[in-house]
């Protein structure tokens, strides 16, 4: 509620009785009675709740639809409409509508990155992109825009909420701060002072390098879209994307590191490209849990040395 472009787009629907509301035809102006109890709320009681206790210092203004002298069983009929029909916005497309915002922020960021590598030819993730996060017909599509975006954005900053409170921060103008390199490690933000220092191509060539060396190192699961291989896939992709942070930060300092360094890296892993299969990394959490866990326990790269400084010997 406190951000700089904080809106509710939609109505709050109000059923008023007609004894309470007087319209006058040739002023064009309706009159409604002043008293808490002049009306039902149809639609719209948390956006109202939402609003308790706001301290703005401009009013926050709503759109309002008022229903005269509406039966009971119409204002249930509607309310059922509204709140059963609804359909959400895909998260993939979500992010795709940061392509106009005008201002920098953790989102807009992720996206150009998504955008940009599914781009290019060279790309480790040429056309594997759905960037509406439905299939267009390319043969290689094997990732939603949002399921790329998603682990991306948690090194830059920490949550969802954040990341709101780091555009709102951008969009009023304001520099956000630095953090200190330990706050980088305790908070596995990697990449949080990268792009607080607008070097949005460092971020998206890290994870060209990265990703190409996992396409080096196993070019047949990394290339085939097949359904007995899960590397390119959901489960495999962010199971990699939760070991960059400890490959990235075990490499000892902040740089675009080449390709070679993650290859070297990846060929301490035992596994081969028929390995990534969904009997041995099942679908979801647990299968990601359990690759993360194998590239951690190959590599020699304990989660909690890395992040507290310092890098198991291998």
């Amino acid at each position: 509620m406190q951000s700089v472009d904080a809106s509710f787009p939609t109505g709050i629907i109000l059923a008023i009785d007609s004894e309470n509301a007087d319209y006058d035809s040739k002023a064009h102006v309706m009159k409604i009675k002043n008293d808490s109890n002049v009306a039902k709320i149809i639609d719209g009681q948390h956006r109202i709740e939402g609003l308790v206790g706001y301290e703005g210092q401009e009013a926050f203004e709503l759109n309002v639809t008022m229903f005269i002298e509406m039966d009971m069983e119409d204002q249930a009929l509607l309310f059922a409409t509204i709140n059963l029909k609804q359909t959400p916005v895909g998260k993939s497309l979500a992010y795709d509508l940061y392509e106009f915002a005008e201002t920098r922020s953790p989102q807009k960021t992720c996206h150009n990155i998504a955008r940009l590598l599914n781009s290019r030819s060279n790309s480790p993730f040429y056309r594997r992109i759905m960037i509406l996060g439905t299939a267009t017909g390319s043969p290689n599509e094997t990732l939603t825009q949002a399921a790329f975006i998603d682990p991306l954005l948690r090194y830059i900053t920490q949550s969802p909420l954040t990341a709101m409170a780091d555009r709102d921060d951008l969009k009023r103008g304001k520099k956000l701060p630095e953090i200190a390199p330990a706050e980088v490690r305790v908070k596995k933000l990697i990449f949080r002072n990268i792009f607080i220092q607008d070097r949005d191509a460092e971020i998206a060539r890290v994870i060209f390098n990265y990703f190409t060396a996992v396409a080096q190192r196993w070019p047949e699961a990394w290339e085939l879209k097949t359904p007995g291989l899960i590397l390119n896939r959901t489960t495999g992709f962010r199971a990699l994307m939760r070991f960059l942070g400890i490959a990235y930060m075990s490499l000892g300092r902040e740089a675009v590191f080449p390709t070679s360094e993650f290859v070297g890296i990846f060929n301490r892993v035992k596994l081969k490209s028929e390995d990534f299969t969904p009997d041995n990394f099942k679908p979801g959490t647990s299968g990601q849990t359990e690759l993360y866990r194998r590239l951690q326990a190959d590599t020699k790269l304990d989660e909690s040395s890395v992040w507290k400084g310092g890098v198991t010997d291998s």
